[in-house]
């Protein structure tokens, strides 16, 4: 199934119900000039796609073709359908979960239906989200080392040595996975002291050795937090998600 169909930009841009930056440029770890910018959005999708044959999950649009990476000013955007996103919310995947906390100046475009869904963040958060941003923050670290998928970035390996944007990520996201759980909310972007941190990290002024270092202190608080000392819930409110959504997609298609 293609994912960039004329049809699904039409199903994605006509049900937005929310749309935001995420990325370097949303967290704050972004190099000027250096960064393409990445947006999430949230769609409801018709009937002819829900309760007919036909499907939609997402949509996606990258200003640079399929397999070329992106570079400095492009746009790479995915739309999920809000049954799709709030699949992959209640899991815990910490990209999905940002447009809950995004601030209100990193909005695109936003509705009732999707102020309501960050309204209800708490019912959606739990202690699931900490074992994905473990597992997210390992495989960054796995990358960093060589050990997953394609070599790291040339450029920043030539330069200083390791790639210094796998190590921001895998810091990143054990700081906001450990905010995640301790407080309900993840702070955009990453507040002091961590964001200087982060932003040397990046630019090769801590060695790979300290980002290891940060990571596994960072991921023993995560798995205490998981373990229990988190004072989130250790599931989610299906409950009240799943009632939720069926009122909204009535909502969303006018429907009694």
């Amino acid at each position: 199934m293609k994912h960039d169909s004329p049809e699904f930009a039409a199903i994605a841009e006509q049900g937005t119900i929310l749309r935001c930056q995420v990325g370097s440029g949303l967290h704050g770890t972004a190099v000027l000039g250096q960064d393409d910018r990445d947006e999430l959005g949230i769609c409801v999708e018709p009937p002819s796609h829900v309760i007919g044959l036909k499907r939609f999950e997402q949509y996606i649009f990258r200003t640079r073709p399929e397999g070329v990476r992106s570079g400095p000013g492009d746009l790479d955007l995915t739309v999920y359908s809000l049954r799709k996103w709030l699949r992959l919310a209640l899991n815990g995947n910490p990209t999905v979960l940002l447009p809950l906390f995004v601030p209100e100046s990193e909005i695109v475009a936003i509705d009732e239906l999707g102020a309501e869904l960050r309204e209800n963040a708490h019912r959606i958060v739990s202690r699931v989200a900490g074992l994905r941003f473990l597992g997210y923050s390992r495989a960054q670290q796995e990358r960093m080392l060589g050990l997953r998928g394609k070599a790291g970035r040339p450029e920043l390996i030539e330069k200083y040595g390791f790639d210094t944007k796998f190590a921001m990520h895998m810091v990143r996201l054990g700081v906001q996975g450990v905010e995640l759980l301790e407080t309900g909310r993840i702070t955009l972007p990453v507040p002091e002291p961590w964001l200087g941190w982060l932003r040397d990290l990046r630019q090769g002024k801590k060695s790979r050795e300290e980002a290891l270092e940060a990571a596994e202190s960072l991921e023993r608080r995560l798995d205490e937090l998981v373990r229990g000392a988190s004072p989130l819930p250790e599931e989610p409110d299906t409950g009240w998600v799943d009632a939720w959504l069926v009122q909204a997609y009535l909502r969303a298609w006018k429907m009694p």
